[in-house]
């Protein structure tokens, strides 16, 4: 399966890649949100973990171009926790959402729930 992180926090998202990788996915990892699109469009990803308050360019931008132009599956992670903040992402295309701190397990859950199981969708 691969996945593409997305998170400003260099610390997180490399903990999170380096996670991922021993679960078996393959992971692409960037730390803005302008290389963050720009890797988002120029690939075929299963799954795009996706922080929303990003530098560069927003995580609400990329999930509503990417959701909107894509088969990628986002998963926004993030530290908005409102039922309104929520309820946004949702609007803006993202098909789940997690709010930080997270436990690891459930992401992997939810990262192998929407990329169509422990293989993943092949593309």
């Amino acid at each position: 399966m691969r996945v593409l992180v997305v998170e400003d926090e260099t610390a997180l998202a490399n903990a999170v890649a380096r996670g991922l990788r021993r679960n078996g996915m393959d992971v692409d990892v960037a730390y803005d949100g302008i290389d963050g699109f720009g890797m988002a469009t120029a690939s075929s990803y299963d799954v795009l973990v996706l922080d929303r308050d990003l530098p560069g360019m927003s995580g609400d931008d990329i999930c509503r171009t990417i959701s909107a132009g894509t088969r990628t599956r986002v998963l926004m992670l993030t530290a908005s926790v409102s039922h309104e903040a929520r309820a946004a992402g949702f609007r803006l295309g993202a098909s789940d959402y997690i709010t930080k701190p997270f436990a690891f397990t459930d992401l992997v859950a939810r990262i192998h729930a929407l990329g169509g199981g422990e293989q993943g969708a092949r593309r």
